[in-house]
């Protein structure tokens, strides 16, 4: 059975009934996810800069590098979340709630994992290492914290947050599609075919040209000492039958 998309919503607490646009929707919907959230993910990948021995400077404010890429992700991903939710609510607001088409469950999918996204950052744990505000910059027992230690908590939420970012856009790329097979509007196919195109040709250079950079050491540094790195190094002494 096809569906018949509504022209006109009413709004219950006003009892008004208003025109629904549905190019404004789709304008918002495309940019939250084919611009915003794939800048703020290709800014936090390849805008890290080169590591050093002790990683981020202590004391390097969030507006300055490299502390603005993260910053940036951060605030990005919570401006995409708040419009998108905004943009469906006020969609199923005018429509008289969930449709059920495949447009709806691709946004729901889409909308749900970003959501989850933002609640997985609540679960990241503690920072530590040197910069940390609460640490001695001279001793480094001072240096504890669930990032710079890798601990379980960390470890996890990392392979879930980058694991379900990707599986995001993937539903996000069905919620356009399906979009337009509903609605058909030729300058959001044309971007979504740029972007696309744009974002692969863009990852490809900078993944060649070196611009991707290890988190933990581009946050914390290369340091042996450093308690991840010292894992590492030890895996592949142990992978290689040496001593480190």
């Amino acid at each position: 059975m096809e569906y018949e998309i509504p022209t006109e919503g009413r709004i219950p607490l006003l009892d008004i009934t208003i025109p629904i646009h549905w190019e404004n929707h789709a304008t918002l919907m495309f940019g939250v996810w084919f611009v915003l959230v794939p800048l703020a993910i290709m800014i936090v990948r390849f805008g890290k800069g080169k590591p050093r021995t002790y990683g981020i400077p202590r004391g390097t404010p969030k507006y300055r590098f490299p502390e603005i890429t993260y910053a940036f992700h951060f605030y990005a991903l919570y401006t995409a979340i708040f419009l998108a939710v905004g943009g469906a609510a006020f969609a199923m607001l005018l429509t008289g709630g969930f449709s059920g088409t495949l447009h709806a469950w691709f946004g729901a999918a889409t909308i749900g994992l970003g959501v989850l996204q933002i609640v997985s950052g609540w679960f990241r744990g503690t920072h530590g290492g040197r910069k940390d505000k609460a640490a001695d910059p001279e001793d480094r027992s001072t240096w504890g914290g669930d990032h710079f230690d890798m601990t379980p908590q960390r470890w996890w939420f990392e392979a879930w947050h980058k694991t379900n970012g990707y599986f995001v856009l993937v539903m996000a790329v069905g919620a356009v599609a399906t979009g337009l097979s509903q609605f058909w509007m030729p300058l959001i196919a044309l971007a979504f075919g740029l972007v696309i195109a744009v974002g692969l040709v863009a990852a490809v250079l900078l993944q060649g040209l070196g611009f991707k950079q290890d988190t933990y050491q581009a946050v914390y540094g290369t340091h042996p000492d450093h308690p991840f790195n010292k894992r590492r190094y030890q895996a592949m002494f142990d992978a290689q039958g040496e001593k480190p």
